[in-house]
């Protein structure tokens, strides 16, 4: 077997549409079309060939209760320039000291993985990493 790349990420939401407005605005995720599937959900492209998949569901494994921990589960994009990313969460109210955590982000301009990166959490309290090859 060889793996050619990462297809899909799916995460559990509970608020589809709180979920959709974050993913298309603060992401900037396009929403693609997913199949009829008899349960709630909704796909986005992330990349070139690379996909996030939202469902709602009741046996959903959440992170209830947590904030940011850079070392939780988590998925990761990556995006051209580091501060233009900074520049532009901080236009949308994110903060490092943010009293709101989901207004929350973690900025790790040098990071010891060798990259720039920033975490935030989504409406359900999943992770995600925000990355650049380099620190611009």
């Amino acid at each position: 077997m060889k793996i050619e790349a990462i297809h899909h990420v799916s995460l559990g939401v509970t608020d589809l549409e709180r979920s959709r407005q974050f993913y298309s605005e603060i992401l900037k995720l396009q929403e693609i079309e997913r199949p009829p599937f008899g349960f709630p959900g909704a796909w986005f492209a992330a990349g070139t060939s690379q996909q996030l998949h939202l469902i709602v569901h009741p046996n959903s494994t959440f992170r209830t209760g947590k904030g940011l921990d850079t070392r939780d589960g988590h998925f990761a994009v990556r995006v051209g320039s580091y501060r233009q990313t900074v520049v532009y969460l901080w236009s949308r109210g994110y903060k490092e000291d943010a009293a709101d955590e989901f207004k929350r982000m973690i900025l790790q301009p040098n990071a010891t993985a060798g990259f720039p990166q920033i975490y935030i959490l989504d409406p359900d309290r999943n992770m995600i990493e925000i990355n650049a090859a380099e620190l611009d």
